[in-house]
């Protein structure tokens, strides 16, 4: 077996772990929604891994580099995911893992079309394509006719979707100047004390009974960050990439094991529709990359 094969197996196993730890992490948010406000949810998933995150900072090169950023694009991102984990709270009271998952897969479509504006990258006829087909995807899931989901819970994690990937687009323009461990500290940072703020005036006591589950959030959410940084470490991104979306799968394994739910036909539907595109997305844009650096 090449050296090549080998680290992309050690990355699919890396990624399927990593998105496996973070659908727990997901579950854990969605166990604590009808106790606290999605806000002060936010607040809960930035203020357990702060404590984690600024000691691998520590271990991971020292503090100094946490000086030398690019302060107003971590504002910005800082903002987004208050948002963003605040929108996708909000959703998760209200619908299944596997259906949320469903909608913000088109995530990965939104980097590629916001990649335009923001980075000046060039998106060609076939690209285009495949996200308006990425987006029909998300109609067959929100299903707007009248009788499906399209709520204010969907709607949410469209929110929530974009704010991941204006998030993304900002994390390709710091990655120029910042170090990787600045990112992740002040993201977790800016989120812990912005939304602690927000969530303040109708701040709900933490109850006892939910500590265990406030600890498996603080775990699942550092072990998958650094599962997940080292998919993308040790394999190529066009192969580790699309694995990702085996988010779906247990996304519906952990909504019948905890709330007996299954996603219907038009979720899965949908699903496939965005997961195909995305995946389209993804190994176009390896078949590119090698012919202009081969």
């Amino acid at each position: 077996m090449s050296t090549v094969r080998r680290s992309n197996l050690r990355g699919i196993a890396f990624m399927v772990f990593a998105v496996g730890t973070f659908s727990m992490m997901d579950a854990a948010l969605k166990l604590l929604t009808p106790h606290y406000p999605p806000m002060q949810i936010a607040a809960l998933r930035g203020l357990t891994a702060l404590p984690l995150v600024f000691a691998w900072v520590g271990f991971a090169g020292g503090y100094r580099q946490l000086l030398r950023v690019r302060w107003p694009l971590h504002f910005g991102r800082g903002l987004l995911s208050i948002l963003m984990l605040a929108s996708f709270a909000y959703a998760l009271k209200r619908m299944p893992l596997a259906e949320a998952y469903a909608v913000f897969f088109v995530a990965p479509l939104m980097i590629t079309l916001l990649s335009v504006p923001f980075l000046g990258e060039k998106v060609g006829r076939a690209h285009w394509f495949a996200i308006a087909i990425g987006f029909i995807g998300v109609l067959v899931v929100l299903r707007p006719s009248g009788d499906g989901m399209m709520s204010t819970a969907g709607l949410m994690v469209l929110v929530s979707a974009v704010c991941y990937a204006l998030s993304s687009i900002s994390v390709r323009l710091l990655a120029r100047t910042d170090s990787t461990s600045s990112m992740m500290f002040w993201m977790i940072a800016m989120l812990s004390i912005g939304a602690t703020a927000i969530a303040w005036p109708d701040w709900k006591p933490l109850q006892r009974e939910h500590w265990h589950i406030l600890l498996a959030l603080a775990i699942t959410g550092s072990i998958g960050q650094y599962a997940i940084t080292e998919a993308f470490r040790r394999g190529q991104a066009a192969v580790i990439a699309p694995f990702e979306y085996s988010a779906l799968a247990w996304g519906v394994a952990i909504d019948w094991l905890l709330w007996q739910t299954l996603p219907d036909g038009y979720t899965l539907l949908g699903a496939g529709i965005i997961i195909a595109s995305g995946v389209y997305l993804v190994r176009r844009e390896a078949v590119h990359a090698a012919a202009e650096h081969p």
